[in-house]
Parts: structure tokens; sequence; C-alpha cells
């Protein structure tokens, strides 16, 4: 019974864990920086798949990041911060679910896209450690003797960027009018508010779906 009843809720479970750790000073960073460079590196998808181009993607110590871009389509920069971010919370924990291997390929996947961004696009001694401390962490969970602890692992990690990205576009709502929704209120007059209620309901249903689905 225990054990059907964690593989029935697992997906709400692992939120739960999630918010825990969001609590914990010290463990909550590596997560923050995690979902701070799938934010950033949307951006820089965006604008590259728009035919833009990075320039460069920082990141700092608090969680925040920066992800400076040339050309490209600025509505779909701007939207697909935030939107980014939890589609990569949920290929993370879907992917992960489906095969111990394809975890442990999946965070090669990880390994490569984050060295990549160390070679092209960090120009800061502050965002290469932050990186080289977060491929660090994928290598050593590449080091695990079995590979259900590694599927495990990365099953929480999409949960905990999901849960991230759920909570992030709040921190727009500060009256100072910067950031993303600001950049998407003045390119179509839409108020900043509507923007982060956008994203959070995004994330609120990819949660539902995925909980669903377990």
């Amino acid at each position: 019974m225990p054990s059907r009843f964690v593989q029935k809720y697992r997906f709400w479970l692992f939120l739960l864990a999630g918010a825990i750790i969001r609590q914990l000073p010290l463990v909550s960073i590596p997560f923050k920086w995690l979902e701070s460079y799938f934010h950033e590196i949307s951006h820089g998808i965006a604008a590259i798949v728009s035919g833009g181009s990075i320039v460069k993607i920082q990141l700092f110590p608090n969680g925040a990041g920066l992800c400076t871009t040339l050309g490209g389509q600025a509505f779909l920069i701007s939207f697909f911060g935030y939107a980014g971010a939890i589609i990569w919370g949920a290929l993370i924990y879907n992917l992960a679910g489906k095969h111990q291997r394809v975890a442990k390929w999946f965070s090669a996947f990880i390994i490569g896209l984050l060295a990549c961004t160390i070679i092209f696009w960090v120009r800061d001694l502050l965002t290469l450690v932050i990186i080289a401390v977060l491929i660090i962490a994928f290598v050593a969970m590449q080091k695990f003797d079995q590979l259900k602890h590694l599927q495990t692992l990365m099953q929480l990690i999409g949960a905990i960027v999901l849960l991230n990205s759920l909570f992030s576009p709040l921190y727009l709502i500060d009256g100072r009018h910067l950031g993303d929704g600001a950049n998407l209120a003045s390119l179509t007059a839409i108020p900043e508010i509507v923007w982060v209620l956008v994203w959070s309901l995004l994330a609120v249903v990819t949660a539902f779906l995925l909980g669903r689905k377990a």
C-alpha cells in the first residue's frame, strides 16, 4: 500500500519536497541557480530561434540572472524566460521518469549545455564559478552506483525548477516596473500583472498535468 501511494502521488511528493528545500537557506541555493540558468538560456534560445544571438549570460549568487541578446523577436525573448523555465522543469521531470538511462542521458545533455554556455557566453568570473558548481553537481550525479538514484534526483530537480518558476514571476510585483513583465507591457500595452498571472497560471496548469499523468 505505501508503494502504491508513493507511485500515485509521486509528483506531488516531489513538489512537497521541493517546497521544503526552498526554505533551506544553503541547500536551496544551487536549485535557484539552476532555475535562473534555465530562465536565462531560454531567453537566449528564443533570441537565436527568432534570428538573433546571445551576447552574454550572467548569474548572481542570490538567484538572479541576466541574458544579453542582440536582435531577435523582442516579444518571444521576453516571454520565454519564465515560460522556458517552466518547460525545462516539466521536461526534466517527465524525461527522467520515463527510464533510468533516459535520466542519465538527459543529465549528460544538461552538462553539455552548461559547458557550451561557459565556452560561448560567459564573460565574468562569478558566472563561471556558479555554472562550474552546477556542472560538478551533475557530474557527481552521473557517478551514482545505481541509476535509480540519479533518476529520482533528476525528477526532484525538475519538480523544484517547476516550483521555482511558479513563484519567480511574483517577484515582478514590486512596483518598479522592471524585468520581463515590464518589457512585455511596453511591447503589448497589456499590464505587467497580466503577464505575471499568465506565467503563474502556465506553471500551475503544467504541474496539474504532470500530477494527473502520474
